[in-house]
């Protein structure tokens, strides 16, 4: 507990001063079929943009099957990528997989990251998120080629909570998938574990509310660097398993014009607009639209999973994948149940 503690106070930037000195560069683990970059040759992709109803401009991938049909009417799914990443993090990977089993797919930066419209860049607005999936819904339903009463979700860590969110106050997604879920606001408010008393919450709002006079006063801006270019030699093992893949050749991907070491950071200001994001509130509203969860069953973040299952209304199910850590299920293609995640939409986004 101590040690999921001391990752999560890195990950909120609570710990101060600690040492971000040189230290050996782990080579990255490329095992059980490591693929973020997979590309399909049995899959067409192109860049697309589209409007959410802040009027900003969200910018995604659009995967078709090869062998799609002119007149075909297919399912789809909207793959939004991991809190902090960009979609050719993960997202990529589980829309190309998806795509060779016969899906439409889009996955989508987050406004504020990656392609996406929206400044300052890195920004926590949950509410804009949530719209982004609601909009690529709006996006994928005007395609001629997608039956819109067929159209699912996937989220992959805290776009899982975003996925959630959408779909609470969308009936158009039929069927909401989650893999490697983090509740961005539980483990803001309470840690992981809820190893963070309402204390230290305090303190840290505390800090982020006088940091904004800093920055309205024309101060610079205060940035979290809980995940350092440089691995440091003291590294919890969350932040080990976080830096070998978004530090190494496994998955970074560094949107241009963003200073690599800012790439998966947040400011502190921003941070703390976390602590109001309650996805799971109501999240039995869902129903009777089928949910799964996906989680490792070594995975720090597993709690979440755990708890939006046991919130959930029926059909649901929590599914706990062997020998499998949280980033294991990022890009781990030997440990993604694909087989699992094509069983679930084929089966729930009937025509």
């Amino acid at each position: 507990m101590k040690e999921l503690a001391l990752g999560l106070a890195i990950m909120l930037g609570s710990v101060s001063g600690f040492d971000v000195s040189a230290s050996p560069a782990l080579a990255q683990d490329m095992s059980n079929g490591a693929a973020n970059f997979y590309k399909s040759d049995r899959v067409d992709v192109k860049s697309v943009t589209f409007r959410n109803q802040y009027n900003m401009q969200v910018a995604g991938h659009l995967f078709t099957p090869k062998d799609m049909q002119p007149n075909a009417k297919l399912a789809a799914i909207v793959v939004g990528h991991p809190m902090g990443a960009v979609k050719e993090q993960s997202a990529d990977l589980y829309a190309t997989k998806m795509a060779e089993q016969g899906f439409v797919t889009l996955s989508i930066d987050l406004s504020f990251w990656g392609d996406s419209e929206g400044k300052p860049r890195n920004a926590v607005l949950p509410e804009v998120y949530t719209e982004d999936f609601n909009a690529a819904v709006d996006y994928l339903g005007s395609q001629t080629f997608v039956d819109r009463e067929r159209i699912g979700a996937l989220g992959i860590c805290g776009s899982g909570g975003f996925a959630i969110n959408a779909a609470k106050v969308d009936p158009r997604m039929k069927a909401i998938a989650t893999v490697s879920m983090y509740d961005m606001g539980a483990v803001t408010r309470n840690g992981l574990g809820h190893s963070q008393t309402v204390e230290q919450r305090k303190a840290m709002i505390a800090a982020a509310a006088n940091q904004r006079y800093a920055e309205f006063q024309g101060g610079e801006t205060k940035w979290l660097n809980y995940l350092p270019k440089t691995l440091p030699a003291n590294a919890d093992p969350i932040t080990r398993e976080f830096h070998d893949f978004y530090r190494s050749s496994r998955g970074e991907a560094v949107p241009e014009g963003t200073p690599a070491e800012l790439s998966q950071n947040r400011a502190m200001v921003q941070e703390a607009k976390f602590v109001n994001f309650y996805p799971f509130n109501d999240i039995e509203t869902i129903s009777p639209r089928p949910m799964l969860f996906i989680t490792g069953d070594k995975s720090h973040s597993r709690e979440f999973s755990e708890d939006a299952y046991k919130r959930a209304g029926e059909p649901r199910e929590l599914y706990i994948v062997p020998n499998a850590g949280h980033v294991d299920l990022y890009d781990r293609v030997n440990l993604i149940p694909f087989e699992k995640l094509t069983d679930f939409f084929r089966g729930n986004l009937n025509s």
